[in-house]
């Protein structure tokens, strides 16, 4: 149960899936997420992150404005920090990062904590 919920909410989130009286129906981006190929998959994944996760959009937005399209993690870290605890912030920007790294839209360098587009 305590996997089930995170991941229930994480469709919920992204628009792969609606939650109703207890029963969970996948919506069409996410029959289509299900049925792809993993380069597709990806896309799909892209896609979704960028239309349902502001944060994930502001970070690809500021990386696409820079002339180095680079930008240090904290930056982003500082501005949830405004909102969240420091514990939350870090969780969130984590989490953010993972997908961002997995969905190809952007890239994250563990050594300096920065993110770019180097490969992009």
């Amino acid at each position: 149960m305590d996997e089930l919920f995170p991941l229930i909410e994480t469709l919920q989130l992204l628009g792969f899936a609606h939650v109703s009286g207890g029963d969970i129906e996948l919506t069409p981006s996410g029959r289509a997420y299900a049925a792809a190929d993993m380069l597709t998959r990806k896309q799909i994944f892209a896609e979704a992150l960028l239309k349902h996760v502001p944060l994930a959009a502001h970070i690809r937005r500021v990386l696409d404005e820079r002339p180095g399209h680079r930008a240090p993690a904290a930056r982003f870290l500082r501005e949830l920090e405004d909102y969240l605890s420091e514990e939350e912030a870090a969780r969130v920007l984590e989490t953010v990062i993972n997908w961002g790294r997995h969905a190809e839209i952007f890239a994250y360098d563990l050594d300096t904590e920065v993110l770019n587009l180097e490969n992009f």
